[in-house]
């Protein structure tokens, strides 16, 4: 019994180390939302089944513990893991939490990441990508600028060179 016990546990040591990272990731969803908006900061959510789901463990392996990416992240997102372990007991309202996102958000497979601007609004939805940690960093940061320029458009700051060079433009 006691080696079940300690089976148990290490296993949930394991899982929670591979997946938190070196703290990027948040788990309470509504506290990341919050610090999103008041930092200006676009959103990576990856809902995950951190202990079954293979592509998940390549995902965290080949990406997300990678200096290249957490570097970015903690400078550029915030970060939350809406993780579906089987093994790895994880608290009550956390699961319902991630339940009701994944209704929410219609996740229908693992592992789905959702970037979102500050506002909370999807403005992309993917998942595994090969090519390693710099490539997928990258890809976010064409994600950033595209949806950047976006809002920039709506607010009327995109400033073009003609009207620039016309003496317009914030003169």
């Amino acid at each position: 019994m006691k080696a079940k016990i300690i089976s148990i546990v290490l296993v949930s040591l394991f899982t929670a180390t591979i997946f938190a990272g070196s703290g990027i990731f948040q788990t309470d969803f509504k506290k990341a939302s919050e610090q999103a908006k008041k930092e200006n900061k676009f959103m990576l959510v990856d809902f995950s089944g951190s202990d079954w789901c293979g592509w998940c463990v390549k995902l965290d392996k080949e990406v997300f513990s990678k200096p290249a990416f957490e570097k970015y992240a903690k400078e550029n997102l915030v970060c939350v893991l809406l993780d579906f372990p089987k093994k790895t007991k994880i608290e009550k309202s956390l699961l319902k939490q991630n339940r009701e996102l994944a209704n929410k958000y219609k996740i229908r497979g693992y592992p789905t990441v959702l970037i979102m601007n500050p506002d909370g609004e999807v403005v992309e939805k993917t998942g595994y990508r090969p090519g390693g940690a710099e490539k997928y960093v990258s890809f976010i940061k064409g994600v950033i600028e595209k949806n950047t320029k976006k809002e920039e458009k709506k607010e009327g700051k995109e400033c073009s060179i003609k009207s620039e060079k016309k003496g317009g433009c914030g003169k």
